[in-house]
């Protein structure tokens, strides 16, 4: 059935069978894509949390996998490291006084990118309170990512998700300058002082980033991506319900897999050869910190150059909707969806609309800072956001992956994207005015 459903591929899309020799089957093969997983995922890889050693031998696989392709890098560097910095808060101390009273510093959770911070009632700070039955992450996200400083005194009926914010980085590229305190528990504050001391460093890390210069187009972008971070190693009992004894948060399919697909994509193009547009294949670093690395990298681009970005995030599973078949995030915001499946005409496989939009996931992934400029910046997922086992735990493992079907959807996204990559087809823009 694979086989037949590829041959038409051939015939409608009008590709020819061999590539420089070798067709397509060679070239985005199951075994193929098993190597590069099972590289990103294993266990010496420690997860690939940013800033530790497994996410520098990440970087440096995926490196030698460009080299290997004959990439070319990203504006002539040196390398493929697209390197930045960012700053790393870490509390030394903390005495926070409230109406007389010393808060228990495990009720407090500080988020302050200065070295000391002295504040009392008559400071330039505000008490503001999240109350009983309040949207707690809107409320969270109102102050955490505000610049003015608050005392945020947050309802006991809350108290089970501060463990969850006390394990947020105090980690990022834009260091602000105010001070923002979430104290449980607490629900006046009329006096108060508060007294912290931090540590701050800078830390560098790095997307990883190759080019194939367009042919007659050059100054057009076609972008892949994935991320290639995950979350590290965890204690024994975290999150584990399969597998107890595992504390190596592996990311086989988040994402490992969209990172696969990146590196065969290329593989696949610079066969072909015939791109009259310049393709960027790029690996995103920190996405699980706050899509940093994305955030970074849309900064040395402009917007009005790129014609449409495919982000590749956790495409090892079957969709909800069985094997060949995926979801695009932000469907109904371009047309890029309708000439991706326009051009698998004839085919098996199927491109779906988000299934799960109260998760936002437009929003959530690396492609949505190019979004929020007006680019057809879309995630290609197979995940089900609703019942995903094994998402963000240590059972994320090669072994719960779909490789046959991964390998399928990596053929469909080659595939359907020819007309965008041969300058025929350009998306149109996100209308930013009606984003969120």
């Amino acid at each position: 059935m694979k086989k037949s459903v590829l041959g038409f591929f051939y015939l409608s899309l009008g590709f020819s069978c061999a590539v420089k020799g070798q067709s397509i089957d060679k070239i985005i093969a199951p075994k193929e894509v098993t190597r590069i997983e099972k590289i990103l995922s294993a266990d010496d890889m420690q997860g690939r949390r940013t800033f530790t050693p497994g996410i520098d031998k990440a970087s440096a696989f995926i490196e030698s996998e460009f080299k290997r392709i004959g990439l070319q890098t990203f504006n002539g560097a040196p390398n493929f490291r697209q390197e930045f910095s960012m700053t790393e808060s870490k509390a030394v101390t903390s005495k926070i006084t409230i109406d007389g009273k010393e808060i228990d510093n495990t009720k407090v959770v500080a988020f302050s990118y200065q070295l000391q911070v002295s504040l009392t009632e008559k400071n330039d700070i505000s008490v503001v309170k999240i109350n009983k039955g309040d949207n707690i992450g809107q409320k969270f996200n109102e102050y955490y990512n505000g610049t003015k400083s608050v005392l945020v005194l947050v309802d006991a009926s809350f108290n089970a998700v501060l463990a969850d914010i006390k394990h947020i980085d105090r980690i990022t590229a834009d260091p602000k300058e105010n001070t923002v305190l979430f104290v449980f528990g607490v629900s006046e504050a009329t006096t108060f002082s508060i007294d912290l001391k931090n540590t701050i460093s800078k830390k560098a890390l790095n997307n990883v980033v190759g080019i194939l210069p367009g042919k007659s187009k050059p100054d057009e972008y076609v972008i892949f991506s994935g991320h290639y971070d995950h979350l590290g190693v965890g204690a024994p009992v975290e999150g584990m319900p399969h597998n107890a004894t595992d504390s190596i948060y592996n990311g086989a399919n988040d994402d490992a897999a969209g990172t696969t697909a990146v590196i065969i994509l290329a593989d696949y193009f610079k066969k072909l050869n015939n791109n009259e547009r310049t393709i960027i294949f790029t690996t995103f670093v920190a996405e699980e910190l706050g899509g940093y690395g994305a955030k970074f990298f849309s900064k040395q681009m402009a917007p009005e150059k790129v014609i449409a970005m495919f982000n590749l995030e956790m495409i090892g599973t079957e969709s909800k909707w069985g094997k060949n078949s995926a979801y695009i995030t932000g469907y109904e915001k371009t047309n890029m969806g309708a000439i991706l499946q326009r051009n698998l005409e004839g085919t098996a496989f199927k491109f779906y609309p988000d299934p799960y939009p109260e998760q936002q996931l437009f929003y959530r992934s690396d492609n949505a800072t190019l979004a929020k400029l007006g680019v057809p910046a879309h995630t290609i997922s197979t995940s089900k956001m609703d019942s995903e086992a094994n998402y963000h735990t240590a059972d994320d493992e090669i072994e719960t992956l779909d490789i046959d079907n991964m390998t399928e959807i990596i053929k469909a996204i080659a595939l359907s994207s020819s007309s965008i990559i041969g300058g025929k087809d350009a998306p149109t823009r996100v209308d930013t005015t009606q984003l969120r």
